[in-house]
């Protein structure tokens, strides 16, 4: 009787954890150095792309191109009408902590997406002036849901302009 009871305990703990939906995690990739975390999203990566739309293999990027993050197979949102409704931070800073490119929400003011349209978020970031040759940049990004707030993605990275 006593195993009978642990059994069942144990299936409905099973069962409520597996409804819940629940995603967390970190990444990092070592040829980048860019890492990122997750909690309440679900995403396969996030990736640094040269202008060729190429994953990069390390962080040297050049003055007078466009390179992106890019969050790939994003999934869990909060519906709302049955559209997904993303947020997309993105800052660049220099040594000294200066923002040298910021956008407060690159998705501000849409009409709301399908979901199966949103699962690719991408931030571009144009490496041009202020920025220098021969500096190192921080790039940020803050991913969240506008209807589920705790749904959230961040990543960061060091980026050196050749």
């Amino acid at each position: 009787m006593k195993n009978l009871k642990t059994a069942v305990t144990l299936i409905i703990s099973c069962v409520i954890l597996l409804a819940c939906n629940f995603s967390k995690g970190v990444k990092k990739d070592f040829n980048t150095g860019l890492k990122f975390s997750y909690n309440g999203f679900g995403v396969s990566n996030v990736l640094l792309v040269d202008p060729a739309n190429n994953v990069m293999h390390d962080n040297k990027v050049h003055l007078n191109t466009k390179i992106a993050i890019v969050a790939i197979g994003v999934a869990n949102y909060g519906l709302k009408d049955g559209k997904a409704y993303p947020g997309m931070q993105l800052i660049v800073t220099d040594k000294k902590g200066a923002a040298v490119l910021s956008a407060a929400d690159l998705f501000e003011g849409t009409a709301g997406y399908p979901p199966e349209r949103a699962t690719e978020l991408r931030g571009d970031i144009t490496i041009g002036r202020p920025m220098i040759a021969g500096e190192t940049y921080h790039v940020k990004i803050h991913i969240w849901d506008k209807v589920t707030l705790e749904n959230e993605i961040d990543a960061e990275a060091d980026l050196v302009v050749i």
